[in-house]
């Protein structure tokens, strides 16, 4: 029996099998009646005190409630409702059959919809708001409503994804979406949506394509590609017209490739893709297992030494002065030569424990000259938790003091709810600066006692450099024992905690400016080495740093013979005197055998060599132009840093730059 309720009588049944919501989709219910009013009666069943329980219809029933909450309903609002006189158990099953068939709207069908309410007068922000529907999310669907037919059709018979629609979607050209569609219609390979947007926004591929590359001229043509060439086109100006054809041979090959590689480097799989990169679909609900450069073998490293030998002597052609053009243009060359060696030997691959690769996997990326290439990262498959199940996850739900009840979500289901709850999370996060700040300090340093096997909370990595020499640690350098000052005076009393959750709430608990010596440590420790020098070591956004804090290199580091004198030429070391002092001073010099004219340099430059005032304050401020930081001249009003900060004080003692500054 059909029947009018005052909303005021009607509350929830606890036989109805619904149990979860969507806030996004309740809002844009709200935004449904209060717009259209109640299109779908509720079905009841007879209560205690004339109320009326809803078997089907909760959702519903909750945004009359919010909407008279707001007063754009009555509180005795009349409510069409279906009256049952069935018993229990029939209520829970017309309450199941309500929620378990109803079926949601085909994208195709919402993009007709939506097309047809704007041809009508009604704006996009009409629509949106009438069904309670962000803008972006209207015009996504009214632009599929200008899809070529053939595309629009295969959307709704649900012959293609939504994803792929969207793709298509990229060019508005209706009759280059039909031909692409054409084209992979055929293709003995599924499509996915980047191959997709490839195609549509490109009618030809020229020759100098990766993936034209890749397949070859001669392969292409054999299987049927078609190539159009102008008058003055050579084989990379050329046009390939087939594409599909082109991406179908493409993909085959790296398919091909990643098997072989797969078998090669012992994986359990390799995944390739024809984009430069591994994109975040590629790589979604993977995660990247620990791995370390290669060790030097002792043939690699006795090969650099042999290297760095005779780097030092086409070096010396180079600093002699009397060298032939021809010798000189000889040793810049071997340089070259020997510093790409050097780099490609120091190259390590990852690698990774044996136990793990077995089950690890990698990506093969097209890189931009055709050529396949494994990224060096190592993949696993995320574990499922014990609780997970194909057909479902089992979720307790209940607060405290409630009876727990049981309930089984899908998979996608709670994959969709986890992302949306990361957004809530992060949108907090995001508009709490100081807690973001935190919490990138923490993840940082904590790395060092995170277990790689738990799945981290966050992306967030800044692993410490390596360094271009192994073991190598200057400990007689102010700013290395600095340094390693600064590391020990950190408190790391928040690494007592037992997980990370406890050493979160215990870093947290710590004083401003100890969270704040963390911060500078973590950032600190993942610089990369770089020098003052054309080449491999140049590092210009290093070089800005140093010169917009306006380091002075010589209050930190200073020549000796055994760091510097020893290691360069006689000539270099007369230059450096020649610098300070001018030719007077180097000359006094020029007969000194090296050995003592390393010694006798070390002097000038420390200080402790008897010369006139003004020679000493220059061999006191000269460090060589590598270890200088190119200077940038500060901009007019900008607040300048104090050249002293971060330096050693006059005591010899390390002071931070707040102290020096004051």
């Amino acid at each position: 029996m059909i029947k009018s309720i005052p909303l005021n009588k009607l509350v929830q049944s606890l036989r109805n099998v619904r149990r979860h919501s969507d806030p996004a989709a309740d809002a844009e219910l709200r935004a449904s009646i209060a717009a259209h009013g109640l299109l779908q009666n509720l079905i009841v069943r007879p209560a205690a005190k004339g109320k009326f329980e809803v078997e089907a219809g909760e959702r519903r029933r909750r945004a009359m409630l919010a909407l008279a909450d707001e007063k754009i309903l009555a509180r005795d609002h009349e409510v069409t409702c279906l009256v049952l006189e069935d018993s229990a158990e029939v209520a829970v099953e017309t309450s199941l059959a309500e929620n378990f068939h109803r079926l949601a709207m085909n994208p195709a069908d919402e993009a007709q919809a939506f097309a047809a309410l704007v041809a009508g007068g009604a704006t996009v922000e009409d629509v949106a708001r009438r069904f309670g529907l962000t803008v972006r999310f209207v015009e996504g669907r009214l632009r599929l409503a200008t899809l070529a037919p053939v595309v629009f059709d295969a959307l709704a018979s649900g012959q293609i994804t939504l994803d792929i629609a969207k793709a298509f979607g990229a060019t508005s050209d209706q009759e280059i979406q039909a031909r692409v569609f054409e084209q992979v219609s055929s293709a003995y390979y599924a499509p996915n949506p980047d191959s997709i947007r490839r195609m549509v926004l490109s009618g030809t591929v020229r020759g100098s394509d990766p993936r034209a590359r890749l397949v070859g001229r001669d392969a292409y043509i054999t299987a049927g590609g078609r190539i159009e060439r102008e008058l003055f086109d050579n084989d990379d100006s050329e046009s390939w017209v087939d594409v599909a054809l082109l991406e179908s041979l493409a993909a085959a090959k790296m398919e091909e490739q990643a098997k072989a590689l797969a078998a090669e480097q012992g994986l359990a799989w390799v995944k390739p893709t024809l984009d430069p990169y591994a994109s975040h679909d590629l790589v979604e609900g993977l995660v990247r297992l620990p791995a370390e450069p290669a060790p030097l073998t002792e043939a690699e490293l006795a090969r650099l030494d042999a290297l760095d030998a005779s780097y030092d002597e086409y070096a010396s052609i180079l600093e002699d002065e009397d060298s032939a053009e021809e010798a000189v243009a000889a040793a810049e060359a071997a340089i070259e030569a020997i510093e790409r060696e050097c780099q490609d030997i120091r190259a390590r691959p990852p690698v990774i424990a044996a136990e793990l690769k077995a089950e690890a996997g990698m990506v093969l990326v097209l890189s931009r000259d055709g050529t396949p290439v494994l990224q060096p990262v190592f993949y696993g498959e995320r574990q499922a938790e014990p609780a997970e199940a194909d057909d479902g996850v089992e979720v307790v739900g209940g607060g405290e003091g409630s009876d727990k009840r049981r309930t089984t979500l899908s998979k996608r289901l709670v994959d969709e709810l986890a992302m949306q709850r990361r957004d809530v999370l992060a949108l907090h996060v995001a508009s709490d600066p100081g807690l973001a700040l935190d919490i990138m300090v923490f993840t940082l340093a904590d790395a060092d006692t995170h277990d790689w096997r738990a799945r981290a909370a966050s992306t967030l990595r800044a692993p410490v450099p390596a360094g271009p020499i192994i073991g190598f640690e200057a400990k007689d350098a102010p700013a290395s024992s600095g340094l390693a000052e600064f590391r020990s005076s950190l408190d790391e009393s928040w690494r007592a905690g037992d997980d990370a959750i406890s050493r979160f709430d215990l870093f947290r608990a710590l004083p401003e400016d100890s969270r704040a010596a963390w911060l500078g440590y973590v950032v600190a420790r993942s610089l990369e080495a770089s020098l003052n020098m054309a080449g491999e070591r140049q590092l210009p956004f290093q070089d800005h740093l140093g010169s917009l804090i306006g380091i002075d290199m010589a209050q930190w580091w200073r020549p000796t013979a055994a760091n510097y004198f020893d290691r360069v030429s006689k000539q270099v070391i007369l230059d450096a005197l020649t610098d300070v002092g001018g030719l007077e001073l180097s000359s006094r010099f020029s007969s000194v055998k090296k050995g003592d004219l390393a010694m006798s340099a070390e002097r000038v430059f420390s200080g402790t060599y008897i010369t006139e005032v003004e020679v000493r304050e220059k061999a006191l401020a000269w460090v060589p132009e590598v270890m200088r930081f190119a200077s940038a001249a500060p901009e007019a009003g900008e607040a300048e840093i104090d050249a002293a900060d971060a330096e050693p004080g006059v005591d010899g003692e390390i002071h931070t730059p707040r102290e020096l500054a004051a």
